[in-house]
């Protein structure tokens, strides 16, 4: 006879596994992989888990399923199994809820932008490039106090910026109606306040903005060199942050990096949490692809084609998912199954524009010149750090910018084996996680190389 799954011992020790997964993973990754699952159905030494979609199902079993089992087994239950949770009967209610989020669209302020329904914490991959940034957006969008002021979102184009700015955005005007959230972008900014100056209404433009509880200004470095914006957006900066109002910025780089831009203004920019996107892995373009595939309902796309979409289009997760949806919508109307020869040939314009021509030897010479080593130490064998670190960081771009195997990558680098290139893969994306320096040089090169 199946328990019912709010029985004290196993909800207890369900709580006891989640925060252990918690200590191990981490909040961001936690709370994407985790949160989400439930106790489905129990018995004496047998646990189901339930999870909401077929994606998050079949990711936790391949990341965690493992993790997971040990824990339980220390509760005393031997077997743990994964399946999709079952959707429930939409009633009124529901029904209610929904027409209220297309509501909120609309409400909130005159000025804010429409909001992306599609853009919400739950429809957002994370990976290592953006676990700090998610994390950092779910925060301010739950905290009932502003945790940090502003928080300032950055990174390249179609990483994912405005997607956390979205979801904050819809978090909170769900979750409190009442708080006044005004999104916008930069260039919005600028033109309501020249419009306020044009018909000599900027009091009335002064006061809007200062009234507001939640202000996000997307894409700042568009004011960058206007100087009469960015005063009144310094003096609206200054207001929120004396009425302890939360601010939400991105922008395409760092603020100490944003030209154009008054020293000051820099400064205020830099004065709460600056967390960066990085450019997608391949680990995390998977996850995009497969998520996108799940929420589109499209059956019958084989691994491979995901795996090949995610070696082959880098550049950022816009042109990703935009390469997906041509293969999608042409097995749709041609009604020709999705095959790996199919997708080469709807993407052969894409491809070629995608396709890597860096050299190995490029990225050498890069390498050495940015650390200040000899070119010919790339293929020696020393040992010393000061030189077998650079040439891991040369061994780590070339898996990622060339699409040269492992085996062939190795000989360029003195002969060296295969695995002793996996190593040095592993080891500097490990790195990157933790040594911010390190990521900075590794992002400097790929921009250098790539440019």
């Amino acid at each position: 006879m199946t328990d019912s799954p709010s029985t004290p011992d196993f909800k207890g020790a369900w709580e006891r596994v989640r925060e252990r997964l918690k200590g191990d993973l981490g909040d961001a990754t936690f709370a994407s992989w985790v949160r989400p699952l439930a106790i489905a159905t129990t018995s004496p030494d047998r646990v189901v888990i339930s999870a909401p979609s077929r994606f998050v199902r079949d990711w936790v079993t391949s990341h965690y399923s493992t993790r997971i089992g040990e824990l339980w087994r220390g509760e005393g239950v031997r077997t743990v199994e994964f399946a999709i949770r079952e959707a429930a009967a939409v009633d009124p209610s529901d029904r209610t809820r929904d027409h209220r989020r297309e509501a909120l669209q609309d409400t909130g302020s005159d000025l804010s932008a429409p909001l992306d329904p599609r853009f919400r914490f739950e429809s957002f991959v994370v990976g290592k490039p953006n676990e700090l940034a998610y994390a950092a957006a779910r925060r301010v969008a739950e905290s009932p106090t502003v945790p940090f002021n502003p928080l300032f979102l950055y990174g390249g184009v179609g990483l994912g910026k405005t997607h956390l700015m979205h979801a904050i955005a819809w978090h909170i005007r769900e979750a409190n109606p009442t708080r006044k959230v005004v999104y916008l972008s930069a260039e919005k900014f600028m033109y309501q306040f020249i419009r306020a100056l044009r018909f000599k209404d900027v009091m009335a433009f002064k006061q809007q903005f200062r009234s507001v509880d939640v202000l996000m200004i997307d894409d700042v470095q568009f004011i960058s060199g206007k100087d009469s914006t960015q005063e009144e957006f310094f003096h609206t900066f200054n207001a929120l942050v004396d009425h302890n109002r939360q601010i939400v910025i991105s922008g395409d780089r760092s603020p100490s990096d944003l030209d154009g831009m008054e020293e000051r203004m820099r400064s205020r920019l830099g004065w709460g949490l600056v967390a960066d996107i990085h450019a997608t892995d391949y680990e995390l373009r998977v996850g995009i692809l497969q998520a996108k595939v799940e929420q589109s309902g499209a059956r019958d796309v084989p691994g491979r084609v995901l795996e090949f979409l995610a070696h082959r289009i880098t550049s950022n997760v816009r042109e990703l998912e935009g390469a997906l949806n041509r293969v999608l919508a042409y097995s749709n109307l041609v009604g020709r199954s999705i095959s790996l020869e199919m997708t080469q040939e709807v993407l052969k314009d894409l491809l070629r524009a995608n396709d890597r021509r860096i050299s190995i030897e490029d990225i050498q010479k890069r390498v050495a010149e940015h650390y200040n080593i000899r070119l010919a130490d790339m293929h020696s064998p020393r040992r010393a750090r000061a030189v077998a670190r650079p040439r891991q960081v040369a061994m780590y771009l070339a898996k990622q910018l060339t699409t040269r195997s492992l085996p062939e990558i190795g000989r360029k680098f003195g002969g060296r084996d295969h695995t002793t290139v996996m190593h040095a893969v592993r080891k500097i994306e490990e790195l990157r996680a933790t040594d911010s320096g390190l990521a900075e040089d590794i992002d400097l090169l790929k921009r250098m190389l790539e440019g």
